[in-house]
């Protein structure tokens, strides 16, 4: 037979736990995942490309379709350029829709560069389609996505209101 005290104590430090939380406000992180909302990747890359047509094509954005942890997941890019003095890679932009901020990195890359190729770790709020594009030196916009899965999310902190 169970012990009544040992059950009651398990009762009262569950509801005392659920009471505090729902008085802060703190919500479970299964709950915050859940509620991930969207950012504004659309606007972000408006802004970047101020208005001129993103083209598809010339870049190649590679992550794993699934990662079980979002707190490190591999990311290349990798862009058709000569890298000459003319025709060159200018910077790499990487967006995001569920992170917190939309613009997650950019890399600034030159003619002297040699190859318009970048290779890093992110980490990647909840399941997400993730943005690339390519600034070239003649002023064109260049991009591929990739959507990916994630089963345990990273950046579970709230946008700001």
């Amino acid at each position: 037979m169970p012990n009544p005290q040992k059950t009651r104590r398990s009762f009262l430090a569950t509801a005392g736990t659920l009471a505090v939380a729902t008085l802060t406000g703190v919500k479970p992180a299964h709950a915050q995942m859940a509620r991930t909302p969207l950012n504004n990747m659309p606007e972000a890359i408006r802004t970047l490309t101020r208005g001129a047509p993103v083209n598809t094509g010339k870049v190649k954005l590679d992550l794993p379709p699934l990662v079980e942890n979002g707190h490190l997941v591999p990311l290349n890019v990798s862009v058709q350029s000569p890298m000459s003095e003319t025709d060159y890679v200018k910077a790499i932009h990487i967006f995001t829709e569920r992170n917190p901020l939309p613009e997650m990195a950019t890399f600034h890359l030159g003619p002297r560069a040699g190859r318009a190729q970048v290779a890093t770790r992110v980490r990647l709020a909840d399941t997400q389609n993730v943005v690339a594009i390519a600034e070239l030196s003649d002023g064109s916009f260049w991009s591929d996505s990739a959507h990916l899965i994630v089963t345990l999310a990273a950046c579970l902190e709230e946008l700001p209101a």
